[in-house]
C-alpha cells in the first residue's frame, strides 16, 4: 500500500520529508482513518508514510495561564484521563469518548481526527465551539489559524502538501462556562455521527452573557448556530428559551442526504440534540459520565516508545518486534498491515481477519498492552515494540482465566471472533476486577459477533472475572 514508510524520532525529521516528498507523502499517527482510506484507493498518488509516534511527548497535554495546549500524538482515550481537559475542556473529552470503540480510540489521534476532516468527525464540533487555534508548519515556515478557518469543505484544509499540525490550543473553560457534547448515531456506539451539536454556555448572575452553538454533520464544515445564540444571550437558561433556541438551530443548517440519513432527519435532529445539551448544562450534569469510560488498557501499558534516530523501513531494514515474549525479524511485509506481518510472516493465524475496516474487531491483538485493530496499523508499528496475540495467553500449558470461562460459558460458535473478544476482555478485566455491565459492554463494544446475542459472551467475562480472583 506504501513504498516508503518512515519512522521519525523529531518534527523536524518529519518536516523535511514532507518538503522532499510533498503530495506523495502522508502523515501517519494512529492510521485508522489513512490505512483504511489508501486500502480503498483513496489517494493513488501517495507512496509515503511519516510515522510520528515514536517523538518523545509528542501526546502532552500542557496548559499556561490562560490557555490550554496538545500536541499531534493525543488519542481520544488519553483525553479521557487527561485532568487538564476534564477541567477546562470537557466537551472535547465527551465527544473523544464517543469516537469508534476503545481499540480505535486507543491509537487514533484527535490531530488525525481534525485533518480527515469530515464534518460528521465527533472532537472537530467542540473544539471549534472552544474557539481553537491550530499550529502549522512546514520546513520554512511557521503560522497559526483558528481552526473554524482551517476547513474549506468536506475534507478540504489550508493545509499544504508539506505542512503540518504541530500544536493545537484554545482558551480555558472559566468557573462560570459551561459546555455538553452531544451526538446521534444509528447504534449504541462505534458508529459515525448522523448530526452532533456542541454547546459552551457563560452565565453571570444566572444570565447567559456569552453562547457558542457548534453544529457537526449537517452542512459541508462544523457550522455556528448564531440565530441560537443570539436567542441565548441576555436570558435565563430557561425551558422556553432552550425551546426557543433549538427550534431555530435549524435554519443555520444545510444538511445532505447520505447513506446515514436523510437530510429531513438530519433537520429533525437538530433541535432534539441542542435541547439535550442545553438541558444537561441546565441541569448541572454536562460534566458528568453516566458510566466512567472503558479505556481497555491494563495494567501493563506503554503509549510513546521514543527512537533516537529516524528509521526508512524497507527490504533490507528489519522490523524486530517481540511477539508473544519471543523476538522476531522481518524482512518482507514492511508495505502492508500489522495483521498481514502477523499472520502471512510470523505465522501466528489465530489472530482473524474480519471486515479489515476497523468494524468488527476480530484482528485485535495487544501492542504494548494496548489493545488494537491490527487491520489498520502498518506493519512498521511493530518495530523494537511488544505484541502480544491470542497465541500469547496462554501459559504453561494452560488457558488463560479468560480463555477458560469462554468455554465454560459456551460463549463460542463458530469462532471466529473469539480471539478478538479475548484480546479485548482479557484487558477489561486487568482494568475493572469487578466490572459492571455497561463496563462490559464498553469494553467489547468493538468486537462483533454475529452467531450469538452476545449474552453468553457478556456471562463468560462475568465468570472469567472470578476465575481470576482464583
Amino acid at each position: 500500500m506504501w513504498d516508503y514508510y518512515f519512522t521519525v524520532s523529531s518534527i523536524e525529521d518529519a518536516l523535511k520529508i514532507l518538503d522532499e516528498r510533498r503530495e506523495y507523502a502522508r502523515i501517519v499517527a494512529g492510521g485508522t482513518d489513512l490505512v483504511l482510506e489508501l486500502k480503498n484507493g483513496m489517494h493513488p498518488e501517495v507512496d509515503t508514510l511519516i510515522d510520528i509516534t515514536r517523538i518523545n511527548d509528542i501526546d502532552a497535554v500542557w496548559e499556561d495561564k490562560n490557555n490550554i495546549y496538545f500536541g499531534p500524538g493525543l488519542t481520544h482515550n488519553q483525553c479521557l484521563v487527561s485532568d487538564l481537559l476534564k477541567r477546562y475542556a470537557f466537551p472535547l473529552v465527551r465527544a473523544a469518548n464517543s469516537v469508534g470503540a476503545p481499540q480505535i480510540r486507543n491509537v487514533g489521534t484527535v490531530v488525525g481526527n481534525l485533518v480527515t476532516a469530515s464534518p460528521a468527525n465527533d472532537t472537530i464540533t467542540p473544539l471549534i465551539a472552544l474557539d481553537a487555534t491550530v499550529k502549522i508548519r512546514s520546513k520554512s515556515r511557521e503560522y497559526s489559524i483558528k481552526l473554524s478557518d482551517f476547513y474549506h469543505g468536506v475534507r478540504q484544509t489550508v493545509l499544504k502538501p508539506n505542512e503540518m499540525i504541530v500544536q493545537v490550543s484554545f482558551p480555558k473553560m472559566d468557573v462560570n462556562s459551561s459546555g455538553e457534547f452531544v451526538k446521534y448515531l444509528l447504534r449504541d456506539t462505534h458508529a459515525i455521527s448522523v448530526a452532533n451539536v456542541c454547546a459552551v454556555i457563560t452565565m453571570l448572575n444566572n444570565v447567559i452573557k456569552n453562547a457558542v452553538i457548534t453544529l457537526g454533520a449537517v452542512a459541508p464544515t462544523i457550522v455556528r448556530s448564531e440565530k441560537a445564540e443570539k436567542v441565548l444571550i441576555g436570558s435565563k437558561l430557561t425551558c422556553d428559551v432552550i425551546e426557543k433556541a433549538s427550534k431555530i438551530a435549524e435554519e443555520d443548517a444545510k444538511p445532505i442526504d447520505d447513506i446515514r440519513s436523510s437530510s429531513k432527519y438530519r433537520t429533525y435532529l437538530i433541535p432534539v440534540l441542542l435541547k439535550k445539551a442545553l438541558e444537561s448544562i441546565k441541569n448541572g450534569k454536562w460534566d458528568q459520565f453516566e458510566n466512567e469510560p472503558v479505556l481497555l488498557w491494563g495494567e501493563k501499558t506503554s503509549f510513546i516508545t521514543p527512537i533516537s534516530k529516524s528509521i526508512e523501513h524497507n527490504q533490507s531494514i528489519e522490523i524486530n518486534a517481540t511477539i508473544n515474549g519471543n523476538n522476531y525479524s522481518f524482512i518482507k511485509g514492511q508495505r502492508h498491515t500489522l495483521l498481514n506481518l502477523i499472520r502471512q510472516e510470523a505465522g501466528l493465524t489465530g489472530t482473524k481477519l474480519g471486515c479489515g475496516e476497523g468494524e468488527c474487531g476480530s484482528c485485535t491483538m495487544h501492542l504494548n498492552g494496548l489493545p488494537v485493530l491490527a487491520c489498520l496499523l502498518p506493519a512498521p508499528k511493530a518495530h523494537l515494540n511488544e505484541i502480544t496475540t491470542i497465541e500469547g495467553l496462554a501459559k504453561g500449558g494452560e488457558l488463560d482465566p479468560m480463555q477458560q470461562a469462554f468455554i465454560d460459558a459456551s460463549a463460542v460458535q463458530c469462532g471466529y471472533c473469539t480471539p478478538g473478544f479475548i484480546m479485548s476482555a482479557v484487558k477489561l478485566i486487568e482494568e475493572k476486577p469487578d466490572p459492571n455491565e455497561m463496563d462490559i459492554k464498553q469494553g467489547l463494544a468493538g468486537n462483533i459477533c454475529r452467531c450469538t446475542g452476545y449474552y453468553s459472551i457478556m456471562k463468560a467475562v462475568e465468570l472469567a472475572a472470578k476465575y481470576y480472583k482464583h
